[in-house]
């Protein structure tokens, strides 16, 4: 994921219609995950960096896809980033219930051979968008493991800070693996 600069003019004094962040390149369209996208999404899934990032196991498959996007409620929400006609990102938010309604957990991966494009950076701020603007949320929450540079700092840029480290929280490529517990805060 790249660390591009985000729009310094943000979605202030735009109009219906126009867009409510800016795009690191033209030809980039965000968009609704749609049933159409479970292909692209499980080839997104199994690939080897975006896979190496997450919790997900390989070998997923589109119909794994397509009951994960079915069983969502309609508080969450998933996003699909698109370039010329590929799909090279996806990125969601899974909101808390009951009394951590005011919460949301953000995940999101960029396709191997699109990193460094800004494609991270356009996800997040969607997702930003989306929890500020529309949901209502107060804390965004997500995990990253430790070893992730360009994760870690792409998170920070959007002012989430580090709450805690899980030790040996996931088994990954044949070793446990620690990730941080991140957060971003708005105050109320």
């Amino acid at each position: 994921m790249d660390l591009k600069d985000r729009d310094e003019e943000g979605a202030a004094g735009r109009g219906p219609g126009a867009p409510a962040v800016g795009e690191p390149e033209r030809d980039l369209v965000i968009r609704a995950a749609e049933l159409g996208d479970c292909e692209g999404i499980a080839a997104l899934w199994n690939l080897p960096k975006f896979r190496w990032g997450t919790l997900r196991l390989p070998f997923r498959t589109a119909a794994d896809v397509r009951k994960a996007i079915e069983a969502k409620p309609p508080t969450d929400l998933d996003i699909v980033a698109i370039k010329a006609g590929v799909l090279v990102g996806q990125a969601g938010i899974e909101r808390r219930r009951g009394r951590r309604q005011h919460a949301g957990e953000i995940g999101m991966g960029v396709h191997d051979a699109y990193r460094g494009n800004g494609i991270g950076t356009a996800l997040l701020e969607h997702l930003i968008d989306a929890a500020d603007r529309w949901l209502g949320l107060q804390r965004l929450e997500l995990e990253v493991y430790t070893d992730n540079a360009p994760a870690i700092g792409l998170y920070r840029k959007f002012g989430f800070t580090i709450e805690g480290t899980h030790r040996a929280l996931a088994f990954r490529d044949g070793v446990f693996a620690d990730a941080y517990s991140m957060a971003r805060l708005v105050r109320i």
